[in-house]
This record gives structure tokens, C-alpha cells and sequence, in this order.
């Protein structure tokens, strides 16, 4: 199973920026926390991490998502997630399952993160669970959209 993990603006940040929200992990750590979670050895899960801080670019990675014939995606589109129609539209060009994430629960945060202009093209969205949430979205993709 192939399955793209795209990181947008300032996670490249991660350990860095508000530790105090993100906490004092790096952009690194939670690539190699998600690709050696216990559970993936035995499911040949076949990951790719891409960052950007461009929007553009995360509309070309979805596009690739498509032609190399991906299985889904976990998505964390940074401060996109609250803009990006581009991005949305892209979501739903490409029809493959994305699980929509973010490290912080930005329900609980400014009120302009409540809007999320992906979330509608998305399966499903994940947030304010941390790293861990990235890998609850690799088990939805693997596991519960079989059923």
C-alpha cells in the first residue's frame, strides 16, 4: 500500500516554533515516528513524506498522489487548511482517500482556524492528538476503508 503524508507550511518548523502547542518534536521525529509505528512492518506500507511551504506545491504532491497511483493520504495543510480552495479542489480532483490532520486541536484555538476550507473534500479529519494523530489516519486508511 502506498500512502503520502503531506506536510504544509512551517512544519518544517516542528521542535521549533511553539513548543508549548506542537511540542519539542522536529519534523524528523514524527516523519520516523509514523513510517516505524509497530504496527506498519507487518502491513508493507510503502510511505512517502513531502513538506512544503508553497501552496502550489501541495497541489502538485496531490497530483503526483494521483498519477503514481497512491492509496490515500494524510494531509496536515498547515495554515492552507483555513484558506486554500486550490487545495480542496485538488482533494476532490485526485479521489483518493485523504484523512485531513493536525498536531493541535484547532477547534480550541483563534477562532478563523474553525474553518476549514479542505476538511470538506477530505474522508475524515484529525485533531489536537499530537503526532499520534497521524497515525490514527494511516490506520483508518489502511484498515477501516476496507471494510
Amino acid at each position: 500500500m502506498k500512502i503520502m503524508v503531506i506536510n504544509g507550511p512551517n512544519l518544517n518548523m516542528l521542535g521549533i516554533r511553539e513548543k508549548n502547542i506542537y511540542g519539542t518534536f522536529t519534523y524528523e521525529d514524527l516523519c520516523k515516528y509514523i513510517e516505524t509505528y509497530p504496527n506498519y512492518k507487518e502491513k508493507d506500507i510503502d510511505f512517502t513524506f513531502l513538506q512544503t511551504n508553497h501552496e502550489g506545491e501541495i497541489v502538485d504532491y496531490l497530483h503526483k498522489a494521483y498519477t503514481e497511483k497512491y492509496d490515500g493520504i494524510v494531509l496536515n495543510a498547515g495554515g492552507y487548511t483555513h484558506t486554500s480552495v486550490a487545495i480542496h479542489d485538488a482533494i476532490k480532483a485526485v479521489s483518493i482517500p485523504t484523512v485531513e490532520v493536525h498536531i493541535s486541536n484547532i477547534h480550541a484555538r483563534e477562532e478563523f482556524r474553525k474553518n476549514c476550507m479542505t476538511s470538506p473534500a477530505c474522508v475524515g479529519q484529525i485533531t489536537g492528538l499530537g503526532k499520534l494523530g497521524y497515525v490514527l489516519a494511516v490506520v483508518y486508511l489502511t484498515e477501516e476503508r476496507k471494510k
